[in-house]
């Protein structure tokens, strides 16, 4: 399968673009796609307090994370077919706007059913971001160049998670927790200014038809291309191995392995500086290396991660200190398989790629939410146990589910495979006597 994006139909369209952008554009693009880990990331040390202060119990808080991943779900199903029609920038301004108004009902919510709506709001309007970003970098990149540029966004979100926590508990000590909805407004305002007055259009194409109808016919051809579908759904269950991750490891450190809460976030933003070399190292791969096959590579690495958290996680080996290794192995080899993964995706998508780029985001949240879910209700189960055994079945499933994905597009997968039985024969024929 070919990723080259010559044969996009609308290869032509990123003729106009520099082949190095700017420091600019990349700093205004990787703060749009910071969107999610900075309202994700900031606001969890501050659940109790918010649940004290609203009177409800902590769970009625965990509700307003899961409301905000719908937004962010079912929003790029929006934007997506916009961005088509209407081009990058206004449908973006929009949600930006929304994003603003939503992040200020949060921050004078009165009630939790207030807060959980605006939390969704929030997730509708914040996701423009995500999707406008990657559909610009489409836009003016091919795919090596375009998976160069992911790479660089990778490396200024990855700072998000690593200073949200930290600066959500402090915010939180000084102010109080509406001081942090406050903070994100104030995200958001300079987001939208920055984009409004400082980011070109992009799309320069055909205008498509907004008519549902013709959104839908434009879902269905993007799902029924492979080129697509299959990178897309590897990225998708790679990341919910990480949202699994994010979701429940402040139980599995703070809980499970007795982990302060001032300390957690020390292990939250090592595993974060992990995904930022790994955009780096891949910058300079894709130097000599195609995203393609660095998928290789990159897939079979958190699949034996993964794997190695769940053994980990069932048999106590190891300990605080393996569980976190093997959580940083993971973390990296996910780095690499995001960007790659994405620019694989939207290669060939040419006038679709707002709604690729929308339905990659929306995958990816959906299946984010499906596996988080998946570890709260296995905790039900008697025999499972804790939220670390939960937290490291549903890792080790997704990551292999990512790395068996991609392996199945491989052109001479049937001649791998021969081999390595092969090899095993041999082995087997040599030793097993």
């Amino acid at each position: 399968m070919s990723h080259s994006s010559s044969s996009s139909p609308h290869a032509s369209s990123r003729d106009h673009a520099v082949a190095k952008p700017g420091v600019e554009l990349i700093l205004i693009l990787g703060a749009l796609t910071a969107f999610s880990p900075l309202t994700t990331d900031m606001y969890l040390p501050a659940f109790p307090a918010i649940a004290t202060d609203l009177r409800v119990p902590s769970a009625a808080i965990q509700q307003t994370l899961a409301l905000f991943f719908v937004g962010m779900a079912g929003g790029q199903l929006l934007y997506g077919p916009l961005s088509d029609r209407f081009g990058r920038i206004k449908p973006l301004l929009a949600g930006l706007l929304l994003y603003v108004v939503a992040s200020i009902g949060c921050a004078i919510a009165s009630t939790a059913a207030s807060l959980t709506f605006w939390r969704l709001l929030q997730g509708l309007g914040g996701c423009s971001g995500i999707v406008m970003a990657r559909a610009i970098v489409r836009d003016r990149f091919d795919a090596t160049n375009a998976a160069r540029v992911l790479s660089q966004l990778t490396l200024v979100m990855g700072i998000a998670p690593i200073l949200a926590p930290f600066l959500g508990g402090q915010l939180l000590t000084l102010f109080g927790w509406r001081s942090i909805f406050w903070l994100l407004t104030a995200f958001g305002v300079a987001c939208f200014f920055a984009s409004a007055f400082r980011l070109k259009e992009s799309w320069v194409g055909t205008r498509g038809a907004a008519h549902p109808i013709t959104v839908v016919r434009t879902f269905g051809g993007v799902l029924s291309d492979w080129s697509f579908l299959i990178p897309a759904l590897t990225v998708a269950f790679s990341q919910a191995s990480m949202f699994t991750y994010i979701m429940a490891s402040p139980n599995v450190f703070i809980q499970d392995y007795g982990v302060t809460p001032e300390h957690f976030g020390f292990f939250f933003g090592a595993n974060a500086l992990g995904l930022i070399g790994a955009s780096q190292v891949n910058r300079a791969l894709l130097k000599t290396h195609a995203p393609y096959s660095i998928l290789h590579v990159s897939t079979l690495a958190a699949a034996a991660a993964g794997t190695l958290v769940a053994v980990m996680a069932w048999t106590g080996w190891g300990g605080l200190w393996g569980l976190a290794g093997s959580l940083f192995v993971l973390l990296t080899a996910l780095g690499f398989v995001g960007a790659n993964g994405t620019a694989c995706a939207l290669a060939n998508q040419g006038k679709r790629a707002g709604s690729a780029s929308a339905l990659i985001g929306t995958m990816q949240f959906l299946f984010a939410a499906l596996a988080g879910a998946a570890a709260a209700h296995m905790v039900l189960w008697s025999w499972v146990g804790t939220s670390l055994h939960a937290m490291g079945s549903v890792i080790a499933l997704c990551a292999l589910i990512s790395c068996a994905l991609h392996w199945t597009t491989v052109k001479s997968r049937t001649q791998v495979f021969k081999r390595w039985i092969g090899k095993i024969t041999l082995f087997d024929n040599e030793f097993g006597s």
